[in-house]
């Protein structure tokens, strides 16, 4: 027969540091990643993918290349080289000019990885030099992942065959956000419920 546990156990009440609860951050965090996981796996498989003819359409309507929400389903995150998060600090700059830039994890448990946010910039080689609101959630969430002893592998991808002009670039940038509801974009926090937050304590 197993003993009750202690509901005060005696090293709490002498001012010791309670013991801390990591697996359950670990349980949330794996959790949450697979939620994200189970959303965006089937947009990998379906991206660059033509959709199937659609009983009841007997002259279907070709989709519009230049529809940003085309776009979106088209492309592919996987086929954009991944970078290093301090790609700003090299000498030399592959990314000039308009973009939109994809920031992704790598979980080593999930097969394939997360698009954590989606952003849009006219100057790709200064954007994410200065303050950005994904810099805080990506420390936070990196933090978090190190207290519960797993490993974060965050890449930024750009995508630079968008448009010049902003209105456009941004209806762009909105349809892939309302895709792949990327966590780290304010339109979809709430959808998620980061067991973390970027918010100072």
């Amino acid at each position: 027969m197993s003993r009750q546990g202690e509901l005060f156990p005696v090293a709490a009440l002498a001012g010791a540091p309670p013991a801390p609860s990591l697996p359950l951050w670990r349980e949330q965090l794996l959790t949450w990643q697979s939620r994200l996981a189970d959303h965006q796996a089937p947009l990998y498989a379906a991206a660059g993918a033509a959709d199937p003819l659609q009983q009841g359409l007997l002259f279907p309507v070709p989709a519009d290349p230049g529809d940003p929400l085309e776009q979106a389903r088209r492309l592919d995150p996987l086929s954009l080289s991944p970078q290093s998060l301090s790609f700003w600090r090299w000498p030399r700059l592959a990314q000039q000019g308009a973009a939109l830039y994809l920031v992704m994890d790598r979980p080593p448990q999930l097969p394939l990885p997360l698009l954590l946010y989606v952003g849009e910039t006219g100057r790709a080689d200064q954007r994410w030099k200065g303050d950005h609101d994904c810099k805080d959630y990506l420390a936070a969430y990196g933090e978090a992942l190190a207290r519960a002893g797993l490993e974060a592998r965050p890449s930024i991808r750009f995508w630079s065959d968008v448009p010049a002009a902003v209105a456009p670039r941004r209806a762009l940038e909105q349809a892939l956000i309302r895709r792949w509801l990327p966590p780290f974009n304010k339109e979809t926090r709430d959808r998620w419920a980061t067991p973390f937050t970027a918010d100072p304590d």
